[in-house]
């Protein structure tokens, strides 16, 4: 599956035209779909145990909504799928799976917090600095990367000193790295997806409260 992916995007991303793609999808639609669909439904019961919450698999759709963009390129050049826990909060934390041209990306958290549950991230990263820091670190030892802070300040309110100032500065937490080309995916997912899982949880807690 790795393989095949990489090479259809490398060549798609060579020829991002309605031409080639239509000439081209038979791989999409009979191989890497099929495959990707496989692996949603294979990791679903065990990523709900690894998470103590039900998940629920998406595949990203193939075609990019340029409709805000200005980057017109009508097509991904990568194959991404990702799994949200399914629980009755807005902000529900997601693990996800991502095959690009020339990595293979594990990750999990949320990309961008609603305005309630940023403050409480932020009161939280204050008041609770060392179990918050603790466990990003955590999830780093594993060889987790976070994503760069949206701010380029501390927020008002906070110390600019701040020994979590980085986590102050986002506004959203995702942490991800690459697992290189496993040839059995699930069981490498198996593996990252519990080390992530206690950034989730604790982006769970965040969201609850």
């Amino acid at each position: 599956m790795i393989a095949t992916a990489q090479a259809f995007y490398k060549a798609l991303a060579a020829n991002t035209t309605r031409d080639w793609w239509e000439d081209n999808r038979g791989t999409y639609d009979k191989a890497l779909k099929p495959a990707a669909l496989a692996l949603l439904a294979e990791m679903t019961a065990p990523l709900a145990e690894i998470a103590g919450e039900p998940v629920k698999g998406k595949l990203f759709r193939p075609h990019r909504d340029v409709r805000f963009s200005k980057d017109k390129m009508p097509y991904n050049t990568h194959l991404h799928m990702m799994w949200t826990m399914q629980v009755d909060v807005a902000d529900a934390p997601v693990f996800f799976f991502g095959i690009n041209l020339d990595s293979v990306t594990v990750g999990a958290g949320r990309w961008a917090f609603e305005k309630p549950v940023l403050e409480t991230w932020r009161k939280f990263v204050d008041l609770d600095t060392k179990r918050v820091m603790g466990i990003i670190e955590g999830v780093q030892a594993h060889g987790y990367g976070l994503r760069e802070p949206a701010l380029k300040r501390v927020p008002s309110g906070f110390a600019s000193d701040h020994p979590a100032a980085d986590l102050l500065r986002m506004k959203g937490c995702v942490a991800t790295k690459d697992i290189g080309a496993p040839q059995d995916i699930g069981a490498a997912l198996r593996v990252a997806f519990k080390q992530a899982a206690p950034l989730n949880a604790l982006l769970l807690q965040i969201a609850e409260a």
